[in-house]
């Protein structure tokens, strides 16, 4: 494990929630997101691991239900499977962003995406704001 460098002050959430607005994304904040999304990336990889392996694990009931039952896990397994895979390549981007310096910031504004939402979803690529609008998009020509 790397240690920490010893410029870089380890912030909590309390902290960056409180941090006044002209601290937004300078080198502490950006390390907290990095080593977030680091852990959710070690963390989602555990869990696609975990469902790989339920899914591998051979059905030997005999009994009907069990059957299943077993055959139903996997199939949730599965769904877990597809829905991490889709999350780890988004997490390389933001961590890119942060490398880049333009992480923390709506991709289609500039606006500042905002601490809570961040914390919330370290992901997040929109502001709230610009979010909502293509959500409504979508569901709009989805219809």
């Amino acid at each position: 494990m790397k240690e920490s460098n010893s410029n870089i002050q380890e912030l909590s959430e309390k902290q960056i929630l409180e941090a006044p607005e002209s601290d937004y994304m300078n080198a502490d904040q950006l390390e907290f997101f990095r080593r977030r999304l680091v852990q959710l990336h070690d963390t989602t990889r555990v869990r696609i691991q975990e469902a790989k392996d339920q899914m591998s694990t051979p059905i030997s009931e005999s009994d009907p239900n069990d059957r299943a039952s077993s055959e139903e896990q996997s199939s949730i397994a599965l769904r877990v499977v597809d829905r991490e895979q889709k999350l780890l390549p988004k997490i390389q981007q933001s961590l890119e962003r942060i490398r880049l310096g333009t992480y923390g910031y709506c991709l289609e504004s500039d606006e500042p995406i905002g601490i809570p939402r961040l914390l919330a979803r370290p992901t997040a690529e929109y502001c709230a704001e610009v979010k909502a609008l293509k959500e409504i998009k979508e569901h709009h020509y989805k219809g």
